[in-house]
């Protein structure tokens, strides 16, 4: 019988937008998710932000370790780093999982072996947020998409 071999972690890298950072985690990412919690939509600026989830001892900070800002919430005992000279989010840390790092997916070019199955916080989902409604072209804009508005119904003419 042939006994199985683990692979190695192959590392998948990602970026701040101005490159000034650069971090790695192993591949596989450990989970994926949206999260459309208060705190994630205002450090994002965003409806929702999709993180991975990776394992402390597979995240690291590859380059510009010295450009990376941290801001504390006392209350909820989370940690979040940016970069300091784009403002880019980088990660996530909270009080209660101290072995788990969480990395916005948006900083990797590459696949992270995890798709974000799961919504963190959807009680929390605002009523502006893209929820999958069709669109279509924005005629004379290319590019453009948009949902059209609703028909709305016309009463039928009372009857005297």
């Amino acid at each position: 019988m042939k006994k199985k071999t683990l692979a190695t972690p192959e590392p998948v890298a990602g970026q701040c937008g101005c490159g000034a950072v650069t971090i790695e985690i192993d591949f596989p990412a450990r989970w994926a998710w949206h999260d459309h919690t208060q705190a994630s939509r205002l450090a994002h600026g965003a409806a929702y932000a999709t993180y991975v989830g990776s394992w402390r001892k597979r995240f690291r900070i590859t380059a510009g370790e010295e450009e990376v800002t941290r801001y504390e919430d006392r209350a909820s005992g989370a940690t979040r780093g940016f970069c300091s000279q784009c403002g880019t989010p980088l990660f996530y840390e909270r009080a209660r999982s101290p072995h788990m790092v969480n990395v916005p997916r948006a900083l990797f070019q590459n696949r992270t072996g995890r798709e974000p199955l799961y919504h963190i916080g959807i009680q929390e989902l605002r009523d502006w947020t893209y929820t999958g409604q069709p669109l279509v072209p924005l005629k004379g804009f290319p590019g453009v998409v948009w949902e059209r508005p609703k028909r709305r119904k016309r009463m039928p003419e009372p009857m005297f």
